[in-house]
């Protein structure tokens, strides 16, 4: 923890000069909750407009870190530049052991779902807050602290996304939200620290996602993507699970890390077997901002549903290709070689549909439904 932590202030100075732009908009701030001084750090992107309301992401720090090392460990801020949301990275206090926390695990009085409350109310009275899309993500206790507001504070918290983290099982069987609430959960299969299958104190991701599915009334039969192994050296392989079909548009996302540890996909600081295959932090935006509290937004509802429309797996294959769909509604599919000649075309309403690809090369897989036409490409070795 000590060699991180150098690591940490050394990549803090050189950003400091090396990239300006990122001080100029970080505001820090602070405020009296409950008795106790509370801080925080703000990301205002350079493409915030007052005269539009902006979604908000909140970003929590682990157990023992703090909120400058979660601004630059799972950083949002160079989405932000671009997706116009603001971040706040709020500090947690110092349990009984003197160690910054959030209160998930029963270690200290503090009502930190109080204070991230009040908080949202702080910048909201600074800042023009959509204040239905106010969203929650963290990195292992600032996970568990996300499925705390998801369960108690669900009336204004819109999705959270969890990295590494779980719930207590405590706090998981008095997990009572009050309307469906999207959730991703990004995690490990090799993390010692909150291990993937649980203990006596922490739930089992398979039985955390059970509950959110059900909770949600997602489909239980999932969508299963194996993530592009891009990076061959970096120890581990992920797998994307989609639970689609919820109340008001709400699904549940999982990224399963085979052989990866207790880390923050896509991160720059590479500790316990970190998967650089994707980017943590992007798919949690692009999760994140599909949805307000009244589910699904509308007006981005056409790539919300159908985004991810059609998956191919094996790709590269040897022949034989599962497609998988989002939806079970009726579409059309079209499979073109790489001069673009049609070799079939074909109407399914079913999730899945195997195809036989006839000779070695590259294809082009089109499916189309209310208009919506998504292509991908498949290699058939």
């Amino acid at each position: 923890m000590k060699s991180l932590r150098i690591f940490f202030i050394l990549l803090i100075v050189f950003f400091s000069f090396e990239n300006l732009s990122i001080s100029q908009t970080t505001i820090t701030g602070d405020f009296d909750y409950d008795n106790l001084s509370r801080n925080y750090r703000l990301y205002v992107p350079s493409s915030y407009n007052p005269a539009i309301a902006a979604p908000l992401v909140i970003n929590l720090h682990g157990y023992g870190s703090n909120n400058i090392e979660q601004e630059f460990y799972g950083d949002f801020r160079p989405i932000a530049d671009t997706a116009g949301f603001l971040v706040v990275h709020p500090n947690g206090t110092p349990d009984n052991t003197n160690t910054m926390h959030w209160n998930t695990f029963g270690t200290s009085n503090v009502d930190d779902v109080g204070f991230l409350s009040a908080l949202i109310d702080t910048i909201g009275a600074h800042y023009n807050l959509d204040s239905g899309r106010i969203y929650s993500t963290g990195m292992s206790n600032g996970g568990f602290m996300s499925y705390s507001l998801a369960c108690s504070l669900s009336s204004r918290i819109a999705a959270i996304a969890s990295v590494t983290g779980s719930m207590v099982t405590t706090n998981f069987a008095a997990c009572v939200p009050l309307r469906p609430l999207p959730v991703m959960q990004i995690h490990g299969t090799a993390d010692g620290t909150v291990p993937y299958n649980g203990n006596q104190f922490f739930v089992p991701v398979a039985t955390l996602l059970n509950y959110w599915i059900g909770h949600n009334n997602c489909e239980t039969d999932p969508i299963i993507t194996q993530v592009p192994d891009i990076n061959t050296m970096d120890g581990c392989t992920a797998e994307h699970y989609f639970y689609g079909g919820g109340e008001k548009g709400s699904t549940v996302e999982h990224y399963k890390i085979i052989g990866g540890g207790h880390s923050w996909p896509g991160a720059l600081v590479n500790i316990n077997v970190t998967n650089m295959d994707f980017s943590a932090s992007k798919e949690i935006w692009r999760f994140l901002s599909k949805y307000s509290l009244d589910g699904l937004i509308s007006n981005t509802s056409e790539n919300i549903a159908y985004e991810n429309l059609i998956t191919a797996y094996p790709n590269p294959s040897n022949g034989m290709v599962q497609l998988q769909f989002v939806t079970s509604g009726e579409k059309t599919i079209g499979v073109y070689n790489n001069m673009g000649q049609m070799i079939d075309n074909f109407k399914s309403a079913n999730y899945k549909h195997s195809i036989v690809l006839p000779t070695k090369g590259l294809f082009l897989i089109t499916v189309e439904r209310d208009g919506f036409l998504q292509t991908i490409k498949v290699i058939n070795r």
